[in-house]
């Protein structure tokens, strides 16, 4: 059975290689504090740079939660990150969904982002109702990225 892949898009006044600086370097600042998956709440979410940099979150205590790692880094225009939480919200490191992130420059010289979280149909069975429900937070968290690189201290 085939998943159709989330896709998902935002606009945002920065030009890409801030736009990508800002969802890259700048994700644990705009990532909603409450929406981790670790044991204790998420006080940082980290992507490391570069082709196998970890995605991870970090908690009060220091402990750190793989959430994936870093497929493919191609600055300014191209990310694409391997998603390796389960359907349990628990890192699998046998399991691996895309997503992917493009920056397109826009004609008002900010940058359209646009998200593709493929390869569903790895979750398993249900793998169509919890790719429903990621689909909502990819839109949220698409929004609060967007408000964050908005924000006139982002400005260059």
């Amino acid at each position: 059975m085939t998943i159709a892949p989330i896709t998902r898009s935002v606009h945002t006044k920065a030009p890409p290689p801030k736009a990508f600086e800002i969802f890259t370097g700048q994700i644990g600042r705009w990532w909603p504090k409450g929406h981790g998956v670790g044991a204790l709440p998420l006080v940082d979410l980290v992507l490391e740079p570069g082709v196998g940099g970890r995605w991870f979150e970090r908690d009060a205590a220091g402990h750190e939660t793989q959430w994936g790692r870093v497929l493919i880094w191609d600055p300014p225009g191209r990310l694409v990150l391997a998603w390796q939480l389960n359907r349990e919200k628990r890192f699998d490191p046998d399991l691996i969904t895309e997503v992917e992130l493009t920056f397109t420059a826009a004609r008002d010289g900010g940058t359209e982002v646009a998200l593709e979280h493929r390869d569903l149909e790895r979750f398993g069975r249900d793998g169509a109702q919890w790719a429903a429900s990621i689909g909502g937070g990819w839109s949220q968290k698409l929004g609060e990225f967007a408000a964050f690189a908005d924000l006139p201290d982002q400005e260059e």
